[in-house]
C-alpha cells in the first residue's frame, strides 16, 4: 500500500528580475512548486504526494497543468480551486542573498474544519509557509493535536510582514514558541534564526524545548546546519566541493526542504537527508523556475 505525504503551501506565479538589468524578467511557477518538484525527485515509489493546496481560479488551469507533470500524484489529482486571485510575486535580486519581494493576490488560509478530514489518512505532512498565510497559529495547533504523525515545516514567510503595496518586510515571528510546538522538524534560514536571538544554541534549545525534535538551518553557499536531541547535538553539513555557487537562488530553500522532508519521512538518517537536500538545492541554481525542475534535479532532459 502506498504511503501518503500531504503537502501544504502556495503555488506562486513569479516574475523574477536578476542582477543583470540587460536580461529580461523570467515568469514561471514558483513557491510550493519548487518543493513539489524536489519531493517528486526524491520520494521512493512507495510514496504518493497529496497536495493540500489552494489555487486562485485565475490560474487554476495552468497550476493543474504543472501538477500533472509530477509522477507521485494520483491520476486526476487537482489543486483546490478558490475564487480569489492566485498569489503572484515580483522578485528583484540585488545579490544572491538580497532581494525585494512584492506580493499581489493571495488565496485564503486553511481552517481546521477544512483540513481535519483531509489529513486523517495521511502518513506525514510537509508544510511550507510560502506566503505566510497558509494557516494561522490556532489552525496549526489544532493540526498538531489532530495529526499525531510526522510534520515538517518551513516557517519562512511567517517572518515576513506585508506592506500596503504588497512589499514583504522582515519581522520577528509572533508567538515563536507556540509555532515550534506544532511541528516535529522545522526549517529556517540563517537570517530567520538570527531574528529569534543572537545565540543560536539558546534559540535551538528554546525551540527543541517546545517539542520540536529537529531544527534545520539553511546557510546558503555554506550548506546547512542542524540542532537535535537532548543534550543538543549540532553540526554543519557543507555542500559538495563540486557544487555550483552561482546561478538563480530562487527556490533553493524549498528544494532543500522538500528533499529533506522526503528523506526524513522515509526513515533516512538526518545527516544523509541533509546532504541530499543540500545537493539538490545547489543543483537548483542552474535552473530557472519550477517547470521541468524535477527532471533537472534527477539529471535528465525535461519533457516540459
Amino acid at each position: 500500500m502506498l504511503k501518503r505525504l500531504g503537502v501544504i503551501g502556495s503555488m506562486v506565479w513569479d516574475t523574477i528580475y536578476g542582477r543583470d538589468p540587460a536580461q529580461p524578467a523570467v515568469e514561471e511557477w514558483g513557491g510550493i512548486a519548487y518543493a513539489l518538484a524536489a519531493l517528486d525527485a526524491t520520494l521512493g515509489s512507495d510514496w504518493q504526494i497529496v497536495p493540500l493546496i489552494k489555487v486562485g481560479r485565475d490560474l487554476a488551469p495552468q497550476a493543474n497543468d504543472f501538477l500533472r507533470t509530477l509522477g507521485h500524484v494520483a491520476p486526476g489529482t487537482r489543486f483546490v480551486e478558490v475564487p480569489e486571485a492566485n498569489n503572484r510575486v515580483t522578485l528583484q535580486y540585488y545579490s544572491a542573498e538580497r532581494r525585494c519581494e512584492q506580493m499581489r493576490g493571495g488565496v485564503p488560509p486553511w481552517t481546521w474544519p477544512e483540513l481535519g478530514p483531509m489529513v486523517q489518512d495521511l502518513d506525514a505532512l510537509y508544510v511550507n509557509f510560502i506566503s505566510g498565510f497558509e494557516l494561522g497559529l490556532e489552525s496549526a495547533q489544532l493540526l498538531r493535536r489532530g495529526f499525531p504523525r510526522f510534520i515538517y515545516a518551513d516557517l519562512h514567510s511567517l517572518f515576513l510582514g506585508k506592506e500596503a503595496d504588497g512589499t514583504r518586510v522582515p519581522r520577528p515571528l509572533p508567538q515563536a514558541p507556540a509555532w515550534f510546538a506544532c511541528f516535529d522538524a522545522v526549517q529556517l534560514n540563517e537570517e530567520e534564526m538570527l531574528q529569534l536571538g543572537d545565540d543560536p544554541l539558546a534559540t535551538a534549545a528554546d525551540a527543541l524545548g517546545q517539542g520540536c525534535g529537529t531544527l534545520c538551518i539553511t546557510l546558503g553557499s555554506r550548506g546547512a546546519a542542524y540542532f537535535t536531541g537532548s543534550p543538543i547535538r549540532t553540526a554543519r553539513i557543507p555542500p559538495d566541493d563540486a557544487a555550483p555557487t552561482d546561478g538563480d537562488p530562487t527556490g533553493c530553500g524549498d528544494v532543500f526542504g522538500g528533499a529533506l522532508a522526503a528523506g526524513l519521512a522515509a526513515g533516512t538518517s538526518l545527516e544523509d537527508a541533509l546532504r541530499e537536500g543540500t545537493r539538490l538545492a545547489a543543483r537548483n541554481l542552474a535552473h530557472r523556475g519550477a517547470s521541468g525542475l524535477r527532471d533537472h534535479l534527477l539529471g535528465r532532459l525535461s519533457t516540459v
